[in-house]
């Protein structure tokens, strides 16, 4: 039986043998969304998966850091993040990817430069954070005009993970519910001028769409991977620190993966899609019911 176009797109990209590179916001992010397609390529292509924003920092923490960290029972964050960044290798290499932890500070814990006249942090825990109202304003969809330092630390690991005479292919965010770290990926990919595939980020995408004005613009289809997802509760379990925050009820749906690539990069087929309406990529991203073109 034929492929479908998702699965000989991937197989070309694998046979012929250039390398692929994830851009995991957080350390947990590429598997969740992706680890299906992870778990097959990872045996065939040389992959690697960097996550980006690998670090807390030490206090005072904002209202809703510490909110987060009394949520999933830890009290310090930089010894949270340690954990965390040891998952990550542990999952990885399950599934016979290179790891790479860029080591920038997570949103919920990032600061602005500080002049010198300011009072010390210290005595300001809530402004003197990059984002001082924390979830709700990473999950708006902008970034920090202080995030310019990060965005272009993103740009330089994608440059040396993927130098561009690789010809190698970018997988990145596609940046579903808005938060900043994922949008801040998302546009570091989009301006690199590789190849990307854009990633819808799993658990989010089950209850937000994408910004149909980027998909849009790149004229984005929505394919979908049902490959190696009988394992992939599994794997997202060995992020033991995070799992039960994300998974109150102890429940990992299985749902497809959803990929989405400009729409002539595909091969013309008589299948070939039609672009994309914001209507079709959200029914592929959020719900898995089918092919975005359609």
């Amino acid at each position: 039986m034929a492929d479908d176009p998702l699965t000989s797109f991937v197989r070309t990209v694998v046979g012929s043998g250039v390398p692929i590179l994830v851009l995991s916001p957080h350390l947990d992010d590429a598997v969740l969304s992706c680890g299906g397609l992870l778990g097959w390529a990872g045996r065939r292509a040389p992959v690697t998966v960097a996550s980006l924003f690998t670090e807390a920092a030490p206090p005072p923490y904002t209202l809703s850091a510490r909110r987060y960290l009394r949520r999933i029972g830890a009290e310090d964050a930089e010894e949270l993040f340690a954990e965390r960044r040891a998952e990550d290798r542990r999952v990885l290499e399950r599934l016979d990817v290179r790891c790479r932890h860029a080591g920038l500070v997570d949103g919920l814990f990032r600061r602005p430069p500080r002049p010198s006249t300011e009072r010390p942090a210290g005595l300001l825990p809530g402004p003197a954070q990059v984002c001082p109202t924390g979830r709700p304003r990473l999950s708006r969809g902008r970034m920090s005009p202080h995030d310019a330092e990060a965005l272009r630390l993103v740009g330089a690991t994608v440059d040396e993970l993927l130098p561009r005479r690789s010809g190698g292919l970018l997988l990145a965010p596609l940046g579903v519910g808005g938060h900043a770290d994922h949008v801040l990926v998302r546009t570091a990919a989009e301006e690199s001028g590789r190849r990307v595939v854009y990633y819808s980020e799993f658990p989010y995408n089950q209850h937000a769409g994408p910004d149909a004005r980027f998909t849009g613009r790149h004229r984005l289809v929505a394919r979908l991977w049902e490959r190696g997802l009988d394992r992939k509760a599994e794997l997202i379990r060995g992020y033991g620190s995070q799992a039960a925050d994300l998974f109150p009820d102890g429940r990992i749906p299985c749902v497809p993966e959803a990929y989405l690539l400009p729409d002539r990069g595909w091969p013309a087929t008589k299948d070939t899609p039609r672009p994309p309406t914001a209507e079709r990529v959200r029914r592929a991203a959020v719900t898995g019911a089918g092919d975005a073109s359609r």
